[in-house]
């Protein structure tokens, strides 16, 4: 009977089939609130990062001004990423990775980097790595093993970062967490093109550069980021030429919204790991910025924009009305990161401060218009939710 008349939800073209949770509303109440955890983190991510800029945005803890990246990596990425999972998974116990992680970054803010808040962050990614390796039973395709390579670096570098080293020090494994997770869910679904033999390989071969990367982190930090910047460029060219954005451009409406996106992200991670292996190890000024933001800006942002109009509604079961003024956000986030870019290569601060604001107000607005097409979309179907026979 439920088969019947609840209305079947049909994949996305761009994305994986599992991601779309089916559940009762009761699951959604107990999503929110997580959900909710991670975009405190990020707005507290956001803050600290403009006083790091020199702007004055009100009262902002020092804990979160020193922890910013733990905010936006751990805290922020590590509980979207570990909800997702958790509703893919459809197992109780997975959602202690995304509990952990939101609590954790709260923590961190109110503790002044306490011992505890560490702890915390620590066991989330931890949580998160059993719940990709071991919550999706009887899958042990390339692109699982991808994202579990991914969790185990977000569980290895928190944990160091928790024993005491400095952010800098572990910013590698936070990104090879967020790069194995995105790429192995891109290359899920580059198997519909049916890439050749050597075209795998490939994949496997970057995946291990990557790793390798990270193992000689501590006796070769240069070599290390050279290599990883190597691993990322042969990924946005793999991607760019396997991903099915490059056909999704021909589509109009959403699909041509989301390829945008991942184009974007995808050029970003190629600038990223160009000025990885040119500049090699940093771990403050100008370049550093121009090396973390490419990445974390350009190509996660990117990666968010894009899929946001697929993830929100599996996590909070309510649809998003595509609107064109999408790009809007879109737009401003790739001009005003390529001013922040250029403004750190030419070492000019007032373009940097500038440009570091107006990405802010980019992410704040993604924001305010995703939460408006939730609800135009709820309201556009509210009617039609009244003769349903449920």
């Amino acid at each position: 009977w439920i088969r019947r008349h609840l209305p079947r939800v049909e994949p996305s073209h761009c994305e994986p089939s599992h991601w779309i949770g089916a559940g009762l509303p009761s699951a959604r109440l107990r999503r929110a609130p997580l959900l909710l955890l991670g975009v405190l983190s990020l707005l507290f991510g956001l803050a600290a990062g403009l006083v790091r800029l020199g702007w004055t945005v009100g009262p902002v803890p020092a804990s979160a001004i020193q922890q910013h990246g733990a905010l936006m990596a751990v805290a922020f990425l590590g509980t979207l990423i570990g909800l997702e999972r958790a509703v893919a998974s459809r197992r109780n116990w997975a959602y202690i990775a995304p509990l952990a992680t939101g609590l954790g970054g709260l923590m961190l803010v109110a503790s002044d980097g306490h011992a505890a808040a560490r702890a915390t962050l620590a066991c989330g990614a931890l949580a998160l790595t059993g719940v990709v390796t071991f919550g999706f039973p009887g899958r042990r395709e390339p692109w699982h093993v991808v994202q579990a390579i991914g969790a185990a670096a977000l569980a290895a570098g928190t944990s160091l970062w928790a024993a005491g080293f400095a952010t800098p020090q572990v910013l590698p494994f936070w990104e090879a967490f967020i790069l194995l997770t995105i790429a192995g869910e891109r290359l899920e679904l580059s198997r519909l093109l049916e890439p050749p033999p050597a075209a795998w390989r490939g994949f496997a071969g970057l995946t291990a550069l990557l790793v390798v990367a990270l193992c000689v982190t501590w006796f070769a930090p240069s070599l290390a980021v050279r290599l990883a910047g190597v691993s990322w460029l042969g990924f946005a060219v793999w991607l760019s030429h396997y991903d099915m954005a490059r056909r999704s451009l021909r589509r109009p409406g959403l699909p041509r919204f989301m390829a945008v996106n991942l184009l974007c992200g995808y050029f970003w991670l190629a600038c990223s790991g160009a000025l990885g292996i040119a500049f090699g190890a940093l771990t403050s000024g100008p370049l550093y910025d121009a090396l973390v933001h490419s990445f974390f800006l350009g190509f996660v942002f990117a990666m968010i924009f894009a899929h946001a109009p697929v993830i929100f509604p599996a996590l909070l079961e309510r649809s998003i009305a595509y609107r064109s003024r999408f790009y809007v956000h879109v737009l401003l986030l790739q001009l005003t990161l390529a001013l922040r870019v250029a403004s750190d290569l030419a070492g000019w601060t007032v373009g940097r401060r500038v440009s570091g604001l107006l990405n802010a107000v980019a992410i704040l607005i993604f924001f305010v218009q995703t939460g408006l097409a939730l609800r135009a979309a709820t309201r556009v179907q509210s009617p039609k939710s009244q003769d349903s026979p449920l």
